[in-house]
């Protein structure tokens, strides 16, 4: 691609200070990072016609769980797809591309709303959105590699952290736009997405035109002759035809999916759950809650990627693949004894370890298969969040309205749903540990 875009425009000097990529990655995660707060705007959408409450024709929360649904699909599949697109034209032309696409799903969206057709907000939000969240979730991940590969999980938990925490100014700043728009005709959700829309097509093409890639050869100070580091680590490891011929792609495949899906579950329908269980919750409590919640998402990603880089990312998995059930398994039991303060506690510690999955899968990706194409490989592991896409929101949507069905109240209604994301992560505890190397560099010796 000719012109300001192309890769070649955006190599670094040799003065540049590799930590103002962090704050290109963050420009585009903040935004993309929107997608955990869609929970915030459910329970409006269930009465776009009837405004003050819902009217006959309006949408069921089963037939709204399916945008925040396609948009992981479409997240998975374009992350797959593009990875390889991506390696080629570098990040700003890919950044370019994920904010159009994240910013005009929004737009069409709200044209959805006015319009009241359900497959415009399918098409917007869940289609050419997630397509955003694909390539611009996967876009500073290798670049970052790249300038830290003296810290792999320091830097991918940069990298996704904003897309943790986006929820957290998302969250808040949609109830204030839906609360303000909101009239004797209008639920202020179609004026909320237009707002949205324009806010995060320019924050995502300011963080596409901030990003630097280093030059041929480059090294942090100090680094290249450290007794262990590799030889010319961007030029080694296993291609993505090769990786994905082994049994450890699967296996980290899998890992990601498991705990994904069970993260996803509870993020989809996050607003919707606490006012259910905790009948006096508000609209704004709750959006109170999804932000706890995307913090929580966001620091885990820095921080147990931090913690990765001193015991390992396969330990760090395993502590999530233990810890996680028992959490899980918790939470009903503060839901039937009234104990808010657990149930929100069980929950940030889940959302957590969930967003820290995404920092980890990049490093644990290079560990395996070496560092050589883990943007490309990491795109096509990244493809098991369209299954968990489905598997999670629509497994709490879908089992809650059964249980709803045979005379389980709401505040009991996602027990099951909970206890069955507890088993889904014992399975990945023994997928994680069969997990091995399979590409083994030559260290550099120390010189003295």
């Amino acid at each position: 691609m000719p012109g300001v875009l192309h890769k070649d425009r955006i190599v670094a000097g040799p003065a540049f200070n590799r930590w103002w990529n962090i704050p290109a990655a963050l420009c585009i995660n903040l935004s993309i990072g929107q997608a955990y707060a869609f929970s915030v705007f459910n329970l409006p959408l269930t009465r776009v016609l009837g405004v003050s409450s819902p009217a006959s024709d309006d949408w069921k929360l089963t037939t709204l769980g399916w945008i925040f649904t396609l948009a992981y699909i479409f997240l998975g599949l374009s992350a797959g797809v593009a990875g390889r697109w991506q390696d080629r034209v570098g990040p700003r032309t890919s950044g370019v591309v994920a904010a159009v696409c994240f910013g005009g799903g929004f737009f069409l969206s709200a044209l959805g709303v006015w319009r009241h057709e359900i497959w415009l907000l399918y098409l917007g939000y869940g289609v050419i959105g997630g397509c955003g969240l694909g390539i611009g979730f996967n876009t500073p991940i290798p670049i970052l590699l790249r300038w830290f590969p003296d810290r792999p999980g320091l830097a991918t938990g940069f990298a996704v952290m904003g897309f943790g925490g986006g929820a957290i100014l998302a969250a808040p700043l949609s109830q204030a736009l839906i609360a303000h728009f909101a009239s004797d005709t209008s639920v202020g959700v179609a004026e909320s997405f237009v707002v949205l829309g324009s806010v995060y097509l320019v924050l995502m093409l300011i963080g596409a035109f901030l990003f630097r890639l280093p030059a041929p050869g480059w090294r942090p100070p100090g680094w290249a002759h450290a007794p262990g580091t590799l030889k010319a680590p961007e030029a080694t490891g296993l291609t993505v035809e090769a990786a994905i011929r082994t049994r450890e792609f699967y296996l980290l495949w899998l890992v990601l999916l498991l705990n994904v899906t069970a993260g996803l579950g509870v993020l989809g329908q996050a607003a919707p759950m606490i006012q259910e269980v905790f009948s006096d919750f508000s609209g704004s409590a709750a959006a109170v809650f999804v932000a706890i919640l995307s913090f929580f998402n966001m620091s885990g990603r820095l921080l147990w990627a931090w913690l990765s880089d001193s015991i390992g990312r396969r330990r760090t998995f395993a502590v999530f693949f233990v810890a996680g059930p028992i959490l899980y398994a918790a939470v009903p039991f503060a839901g039937a004894t009234g104990n808010l303060m657990l149930f929100v506690a069980c929950f940030a510690v889940i959302l957590s370890m969930y967003g820290a999955g995404f920092a980890l899968m990049p490093p644990y990706i290079a560990e395996v298969f070496g560092p050589a194409h883990v943007g490309a490989i990491n795109g096509r592991v990244l493809t098991a969040l369209s299954l968990a896409g489905v598997c999670g929101p629509v497994a709490v949507n879908y089992l809650r309205q059964a249980q709803i069905a045979r005379g389980v109240t709401a505040a009991q209604a996602y027990d099951i749903t909970l206890f069955i994301m507890a088993a889904l992560l014992v399975i990945g505890f023994f997928c994680n540990l069969a997990i091995k190397p399979v590409f083994r560099p030559t260290p550099v010796e120390a010189k003295p």
